[in-house]
């Protein structure tokens, strides 16, 4: 695929689309934060997304998405080492000090919302804690580089500076990419990179940045199911995303419920 290609510039009425798409997706993933408790299956927290799918006549990109074989869910539900793409499973039953990375996409009127969040269950290590916090940082940093004129190396760059000045590190197999009429456009924004390098920012395009980060090692692994992607090293990840606009007056976060 050709990145560089793949940019589409959005309206003003385009934007709006996915914005709509966005506080969907939003609540969703609200609703599947409600449903991570201890014994809770990742099969629950699933379902809870996709009831608010269905409410809105709305479907998510994830399902049936092509792979090893169709993805079967709305939503992606990751546990502990599983950094991203974990299908949801009646069996996978949690429990406190657990933590769950959820993914979820929604398609209104044409248009594409992507985020994701990891979540404690209950109580959980110091250590782990801080990993939740930095990430959701790291998305923070992301996104206040999102401005026009800025370039796609200065989001990645802020992304990894933030990541690794705290001891922990950002994956490199898996990246941000535009999201749009398409889950997955251009540009390309991985979690690493160099100040001033990369495309020009334009108002009008849309990312979805997406901060992965592992304890210690970077390195990570394909599971049986050939859809899970974990740590190398089986130490907890964590993930955060949002799906953000560039605009003249500055970055706008599309999946939220304000």
């Amino acid at each position: 695929m050709s990145w560089d290609r793949q940019v589409s510039i959005k309206t003003e009425q385009e934007l709006a689309v996915m914005r709509q798409a966005g506080r969907i997706n939003a609540e969703a993933l609200a609703a599947a934060r409600a449903a991570i408790h201890p014994g809770a299956s990742t099969a629950d927290v699933n379902a809870a997304a996709e009831e608010v799918l269905k409410k809105y006549g709305v479907y998510s990109p994830f399902k049936h998405y092509p792979g090893p074989y169709p993805y079967p869910a709305s939503t992606c539900v990751s546990v502990n080492a599983e950094l991203v793409h974990g299908i949801p499973s009646k069996g996978r039953k949690l429990k406190e000090g657990d933590i769950v990375s959820v993914d979820c996409g929604t398609v209104f009127e044409g248009f594409v919302a992507d985020a994701a969040f990891t979540a404690p269950v209950g109580e959980v290590a110091p250590d782990v804690q801080r990993l939740l916090e930095v990430t959701e940082g790291a998305l923070q940093a992301g996104i206040q580089m999102m401005r026009v004129n800025n370039r796609v190396g200065d989001v990645s760059a802020a992304i990894q500076q933030y990541v690794e000045s705290r001891g922990l590190q950002v994956v490199r197999e898996y990246t941000g990419h535009g999201v749009g009429r398409a889950m997955h456009e251009g540009p390309q924004v991985p979690n690493y990179g160099v100040p001033g390098k990369g495309m020009i920012l334009k108002a009008g395009m849309t990312i979805a940045l997406e901060p992965m980060v592992l304890m210690k090692l970077p390195h990570t692994r394909v599971l049986a199911d050939e859809w899970t992607v974990a740590s190398a090293d089986g130490r907890p990840t964590a993930h955060f995303e949002h799906s953000v606009a560039v605009t003249e007056s500055g970055p706008v976060i599309l999946t939220t419920t304000d």
